[in-house]
């Protein structure tokens, strides 16, 4: 398919810029694949259409503040940093971004915080705005990262046209969020909140977990028409005994497997074995899945409304079935469902 084909023009006003005032209260967009047929709930009705041995699988990945505003050494003119991963912890290396890249060459230390509490120096250029610091801290590694954190902003994504609030904190965060890693929220794990979750599993449901450290590829602006061409960045995941166990075990009794998420469903697709079950995992995907393509484990799909030409909508399209999604947005629009991680739901059975 070609990127031409998932442009959707979404009014500004539709585009969340703050979460629904409780999690599981957001708008629900129930989609049927086979008959296309569309209904509108909340999204504590999901309860609705679930029971007995059907498994969640969500991501428990848990988002670091990772916008930083530093000062370049001499000149000091103030350079935005953003954190992606730590490369590694003895030498407190870390991959990053940079605006103004242009300003930041090899060499040039970037002082953090009003006293400027850390100091880093750039060691590496990776892209063309990405760099490798090294941060010069003498104390204890968990000293080293209270610090960073503390002069950190929570990564809310650049269409949500404010800065961060204290709020944002927690709101983007799921509740199930254990494991650090990510700069990019599971968006659709957000709605979860302990009370839906405690009414799922009276019905007899369950939750299985995996972990995928959701990176800045999610929002990459795609540079081809022709996607068989693109190439998706890498993001780490882990899938362990505990999940494949939960999840294993309720295709084997016959429930249903509801992904929680495209992040959660790319994991899923990383670690199907031709068997049809899932298997342990440890290490890296940048699998980049757009229509046409055969899901091999996730029997429903629960997901936020996406961002025109993303990689989101093309995975969703391709669970949903291309005209069927397309066609969902334009009512999504007409019904002025809100847009964006911080947006409504769709579940798609």
């Amino acid at each position: 398919m070609k990127l031409s084909q998932f442009v959707i023009n979404i009014p500004n006003e539709l585009i969340a810029q703050y979460p629904a005032r409780f999690r599981d209260e957001s708008r629900l967009m129930v989609v049927h694949k086979d008959s296309g047929e569309i209904e509108h709930k909340t999204f504590k009705d999901l309860i609705e259409y679930f029971g007995k041995n059907d498994v969640f699988v969500m991501n428990n990945t848990k988002v670091f503040p990772a916008r930083l505003i530093g000062s370049k050494d001499k000149t000091k003119a103030l350079i935005k940093v953003f954190l992606l991963r730590e490369l590694k912890e003895e030498l407190l290396l870390w991959d990053v971004q940079v605006d103004p890249a242009r300003k930041i060459r090899i060499g040039n230390k970037l002082y953090f915080g009003e006293n400027e509490d850390l100091v880093a120096e750039v060691i590496d250029n990776t892209t063309s705005r990405g760099r490798t610091l090294r941060f010069l801290f003498d104390g204890t590694h968990d000293e080293f990262k209270e610090i960073l954190f503390s002069l950190g902003k929570t990564p809310l994504p650049e269409y949500i046209d404010r800065e961060p609030e204290e709020d944002d904190e927690e709101r983007y965060q799921t509740i199930v969020a254990t494991e650090e890693g990510a700069v990019v929220a599971p968006a659709a794990g957000l709605h979860f909140s302990r009370e839906l979750m405690k009414r799922l599993e009276i019905q007899d449901c369950h939750f299985a977990y995996l972990t995928l450290h959701s990176g800045l590829c999610a929002y990459e602006d795609i540079d081809v028409d022709d996607l068989t061409k693109y190439k998706m960045g890498s993001e780490q995941m882990s899938v362990t005994s505990a999940c494949t166990s939960v999840v294993n075990k309720c295709k084997e009794k016959g429930g249903r497997v509801i992904s929680v998420g495209t992040s959660t469903l790319k994991a899923l697709e990383t670690c199907v074995s031709t068997d049809g079950f899932i298997k342990e995992f440890e290490g890296w995907t940048s699998r980049f899945i757009f229509p046409p393509y055969d899901f091999n484990m996730a029997d429903a799909l629960i997901t936020n409304f996406h961002m025109s030409q993303s990689s989101l909508l093309m995975m969703t399209a391709a669970f949903g079935g291309y005209d069927t999604i397309m066609n969902a947005y334009k009512v999504a629009i007409e019904e002025k469902y809100k847009f964006g991680a911080y947006g409504d739901a769709m579940l798609i059975l």
